[in-house]
């Protein structure tokens, strides 16, 4: 009897299958299993999530890019408008590198309020750098979108993650976090810190978090919160759910204050050791 030409593919290893719309359930549940289990060995315990846009260059880039406009008959006031706003790429990786140094000197723990960015360029690079360059782990939760997202080269390896489903990495933004920085940012940012303060405010987050918009002049233009209370729509209280401010020091100084008080001197466990249970 000859050998079968045919052999059959394991239902695991059959691609086909696990892109079809049949397996959709085990990509997501994968989404949620793989990273637990990155996050577990490698001692992951909690975050300092840092959201903001894309489009925002560092400042060498931006004199960069302003004097090539000048030169050439660029687009000038294009060119200024990025010089304005890379400041808060620079805040944002001066934050970071205070933060991850700050957490490192901590007594007696061990992989503590680690950064974590959305991966990509702009503020998530500035985040991820600012901790690379206090040498410490820093996380990229990156997502496949069309017109491709590259991973930024300051993520620490192993913590850089791919999504597909947006639903699956914001819930890895939010269950490992402690501290919430919201810089000036689109409309992903601006989604991500609505769904942010919506789950602290329904209760849907249980643990204490700190919550940090940063950037007066950006988000007083963007944002008019106040509104909301004036016509009704959230309680004044509510607009105590997050700190305000336009000041790298003060930002530091809040969340550090903030961890040491809610976190290290409170009882709080391990998110990844309560992780099978609901947010």
């Amino acid at each position: 009897m000859s050998d079968s030409r045919f052999r059959g593919v394991k239902a695991y290893k059959n691609q086909a299958f696990l892109n079809s719309q049949a397996s959709r359930e085990l990509r997501i549940l994968s989404e949620y299993i793989e990273p637990l289990s990155r996050f577990k060995e490698l001692q992951i315990h909690d975050t300092i999530v840092m959201f903001g846009s894309s489009r925002i260059l560092a400042r060498d880039k931006a004199e960069s890019r302003l004097a090539q406009a000048e030169s050439e008959g660029g687009d000038v006031e294009t060119a200024k408008r990025e010089l304005q706003m890379s400041r808060y790429y620079e805040d944002t990786r001066e934050l970071a590198r205070r933060l991850t140094e700050w957490s490192k000197a901590l007594e007696g723990t061990d992989r503590r309020f680690v950064i974590c960015s959305g991966g990509g360029p702009g503020i998530m690079e500035a985040a991820n750098r600012g901790a690379s360059e206090a040498k410490g782990e820093n996380i990229g939760l990156n997502i496949s979108i069309p017109f491709e997202q590259n991973e930024n080269p300051y993520i620490t390896h192993r913590l850089a993650f791919e999504f597909h489903y947006f639903f699956m990495r914001k819930y890895w933004f939010a269950y490992l976090a402690k501290a919430f920085v919201i810089m000036p940012g689109g409309f992903g940012t601006l989604d991500e810190f609505m769904e942010v303060l919506t789950l602290i405010q329904t209760g849907k987050i249980r643990k204490k978090v700190a919550v940090v918009l940063y950037g007066a002049e950006y988000w007083d233009r963007v944002l008019d919160m106040q509104a909301l209370v004036d016509f009704g729509m959230v309680d004044a209280k509510d607009l105590d759910l997050f700190f305000r401010t336009d000041s790298v020091e003060d930002a530091f100084n809040y969340t550090s204050t903030w961890l040491t008080k809610n976190v290290l001197e409170g009882t709080h466990d391990s998110a990844v050791a309560e992780a099978t249970e609901p947010v």
